[in-house]
């Protein structure tokens, strides 16, 4: 049956690759994989706009949990605060490649990435045609989930931090706040988002 289906009427899953003939789906409902449970599709009345404003929210937090203090640590009399770009540019010689890796996973993919699917989805909201190359941007923005670590950062120093409070005296800055807040937007976008309902919009 699938091989005389046309592909763009197929879906698969994620989980299994158990291939199935793409259902249509009300607003509110979802279709589910029967091997697996995971799902495959849920589109959800504005959510374009909601993702949207979600993805605006996080890229404004990066930005400015990377330049405000994200900690102050107080050990005899001294304290002594540091930002996220403190701490990235503290490194040199041979832990230079670190701090490129620190700004790259936690401050310039995730922006990168919020980026590009504030490109693919604000033409589809406003009920214009795809932007130009919609489709390449969104499979990139999809590619760069692994590598996205903003909030895998987060949770992170509060463990870390956690274990320090016992050595020295440990204060959260506004970008420890900032990225709190952060990881639930992050997850309240990928629970959002429905990703064959944009494939499905991308192909007008």
């Amino acid at each position: 049956m699938t091989e005389a289906m046309p592909l763009d009427d197929m879906i698969v899953c994620p989980t299994c690759d158990l291939v199935y003939s793409a259902p249509r789906i009300a607003s509110r409902e979802k279709a589910v994989c029967q091997r697996c449970g995971t799902t495959l599709v849920a589109p959800r009345r504005k959510a374009g706009k909601q993702l949207v404003a979600l993805a605006l929210t996080v890229l404004i937090l990066i930005g400015a949990a990377s330049v405000f203090p994200f900690l102050t640590i107080g050990a005899a009399g001294v304290r002594h605060e540091a930002s996220i770009l403190d701490t990235a540019f503290a490194f040199t010689g041979s832990l230079s490649i670190l701090a490129v890796a620190v700004l790259f996973f936690i401050i310039v993919i995730p922006a990168l990435r919020l980026i590009l699917l504030l490109y693919v989805l604000t033409p589809i909201i406003r009920d214009r045609p795809p932007a130009p190359y919609a489709k390449s941007a969104f499979r990139l923005s999809e590619a760069l989930i692994p590598w996205s670590m903003a909030e895998i950062f987060a949770l992170g120093c509060a463990v870390a931090l956690v274990k320090l409070s016992d050595l020295a005296e440990v204060l959260f800055g506004p970008a420890a706040w900032m990225f709190a807040i952060l990881v639930v937007l992050v997850v309240a976008s990928d629970r959002l988002m429905c990703r064959y309902s944009i494939w499905t919009s991308l192909k007008d």
